[in-house]
């Protein structure tokens, strides 16, 4: 199925005639129990695509925020091998919400990419966004991803210009990942202008759905954004609903599941047409 969900999922989007939104947590964070059930609970509360982290000791792209959600899972045991695991629970109980896994490409090198992407496959992985992977290197990842009928989300940025950007859509598959802010995850707001003329300079070279993320924090935020965008992304401020409520020894506090849900809730996009 793979791509095919995430195709799907715009589809029916379309046809309800507004944006998706789009959740970031960290697989195992704080444990492996809790961020499953966080997993389970995210399409009901108002997520409609999830971006599942891939816990990784040196995240570049990401703020602290995330960087310390990794270090979390981490000691709490996480593995590649075991978020894919999290991942076929989950399908144990939806097998209609895209799931994407965001990271970075040691993992992946590590683990090795054929069997990864058999393996993720299997498991029910829709696509993958792989922050340190540039165009150049789309032959490490992305062009076998494509073949074997894995969603390869390639990124933009703000510095990125049209001829850079015909190189980055060669082989993207899924969706196109705008990063609405020059810098690291969750560290200040997008400003609008700048992101929607991105956008629309994206969708003159591409069919391709366009989501944008980094800095999106409010359920204003959300509101705002996904009326230029296909997808609007939040994940600092889900993680820091879940670092806020682990207690000294890094376990999770009974209210935690329930906190990161009903934020959820407040960011979603189903309430009305955007």
């Amino acid at each position: 199925m793979a791509v095919n969900r995430i195709e799907q999922k715009f589809a029916d989007l379309k046809k309800e005639d507004r944006s998706a939104l789009v959740t970031f947590t960290t697989a195992g964070d704080p444990d492996y129990d809790t961020a499953l059930d966080i997993l389970k609970g995210l399409p009901t509360a108002g997520a409609d695509i999830i971006e599942l982290g891939m816990p990784f000791s040196d995240p570049m792209a990401d703020g602290p925020a995330i960087q310390a959600a990794s270090i979390r899972a981490l000691k709490a045991g996480m593995t590649a091998a075991k978020t894919l695991q999290m991942v076929q629970e989950f399908r144990g109980l939806d097998q209609t919400t895209p799931i994407i896994l965001m990271g970075y490409y040691n993992p992946i090198y590590i683990y090795g990419v054929d069997r990864f992407l058999d393996d993720a496959l299997d498991a029910g992985v829709d696509g993958l966004i792989i922050v340190d992977l540039p165009p150049e290197e789309d032959a490490e990842l992305a062009i076998p991803a494509g073949q074997a009928g894995m969603g390869c989300i390639h990124l933009a940025t703000p510095t990125t210009d049209e001829d850079r950007l015909a190189h980055i859509l060669k082989n993207a598959t899924g969706f196109v990942y705008y990063v609405s802010i020059a810098g690291i995850t969750g560290t200040r707001e997008p400003d609008l202008a700048p992101v929607k003329a991105a956008v629309d300079m994206i969708r003159r070279q591409t069919d391709l759905p366009v989501a944008i993320g980094f800095g999106i924090k409010t359920p204003e935020n959300v509101y705002n954004f996904a009326k230029i965008a296909d997808a609007v992304v939040v994940g600092s401020a889900i993680v820091n609903i879940i670092e806020v409520n682990i207690d000294q020894e890094g376990l999770a506090k009974p209210e935690l599941k329930s906190r990161v849900l009903d934020f959820v809730g407040t960011l979603s996009l189903r309430k009305g047409k955007v």
